[in-house]
């Protein structure tokens, strides 16, 4: 049976210029996103060994570097380059990237905007 285990991180904010409209380009905004790792967590416990693990803390600023970086028009293209940049580490096996757009531009009353994508490496 495969082991799949949770790391979450949650809220990680970061400025960026996504967003189909030009003011949004120009001015930027935050973008919110939540992460869940699927991994295997036995082999780090057994050893206490980070290498055997994900260092959520360099995910965390790879994360932020993607939100940060080349501009998309689409939260759904941005949601799916953090999968990318997550699965990239050995460890994890899945990821379920929520990108939250707490001030798009909509013009009724909204509380947040957001897409939630789950990818694996199978």
């Amino acid at each position: 049976m495969i082991q799949v285990d949770r790391v979450a991180l949650r809220g990680l904010r970061a400025r960026g210029y996504h967003g189909v409209f030009p003011h949004e380009r120009a001015e930027g905004q935050t973008f919110v996103v939540d992460l869940v790792l699927g991994l295997d967590s036995r082999p780090a416990a057994a050893g206490d060994d980070l290498t055997k693990t994900v260092h959520y803390g360099v995910v965390a600023e790879e994360v932020v570097a993607v939100v940060e970086g080349e501009p998309v028009d689409l939260i759904e293209t941005l949601a799916e380059r953090i999968a990318e940049q997550c699965l990239k580490h050995e460890a994890v096996r899945e990821v379920e990237v929520v990108v939250h757009k707490p001030d798009a531009p909509i013009t009724v009353p909204f509380d947040d905007v957001s897409i939630t994508i789950t990818r694996s490496r199978v």
